[in-house]
């Protein structure tokens, strides 16, 4: 079984929230982790993009959330492997890419990307862009602007209703400039 592969769309306006350091991010994190964690443990399938410049903290949020949902050990950039794999309590699987270096569309063959974005379980993806039209819709997309070395412009943006639900679940609490 395959999912359905569609080009990623261009993000259309969502509403505004900073992160004044980086416990801001872990809040928000741990917030979207108790919405992820019954849909996972359900059987349930969320994929989330990132995107931000070089530094703007999309693998530190990963890691953030990561660890909200209880996985140990190190957790690394998947920079020069693409994808790094990773299990949370009760066999939840969790796939973190960064497709910075892609540039082989056979690479997502080859890889057996198709198959692991079609298998229950979060996948996130730095730089979806870089893999533009082999990826599937995502849930939901996090945009991410430094606004200084610390302080973050975030913006959530839902593109499904699992995505909407989780959007809520992240946002609650922040307040918008």
């Amino acid at each position: 079984m395959h999912v359905s592969i569609v080009a990623s769309s261009p993000p259309s306006p969502a509403d505004a929230f900073f992160w004044s350091d980086e416990s801001d991010c872990g809040a928000m994190a741990q917030r979207l982790a108790e919405g992820l964690r019954p849909l996972l443990s359900q059987g349930g399938t969320v994929y989330i993009e990132l995107h931000g410049t070089l530094g703007a903290g999309k693998t530190t949020f990963t890691r953030h959330l990561l660890r909200a949902l209880g996985v140990e050990g190190r957790i690394k950039s998947p920079s020069y492997a693409v994808v790094e794999p990773h299990e949370a309590p009760g066999g939840i699987q969790i796939h973190h890419f960064d497709f910075y270096r892609f540039n082989d569309p056979q690479e997502w063959e080859d890889a057996g990307f198709r198959d692991l974005f079609a298998a229950p379980g979060l996948k996130l993806a730095e730089w979806p862009e870089q893999a533009a039209g082999l990826l599937p819709r995502p849930d939901l997309r996090l945009h991410l602007t430094p606004v200084s070395d610390t302080r973050r412009e975030v913006r959530l943006e839902a593109l499904t209703p699992t995505g909407e639900t989780l959007r809520m679940e992240a946002i609650k609490g922040m307040t918008q400039p």
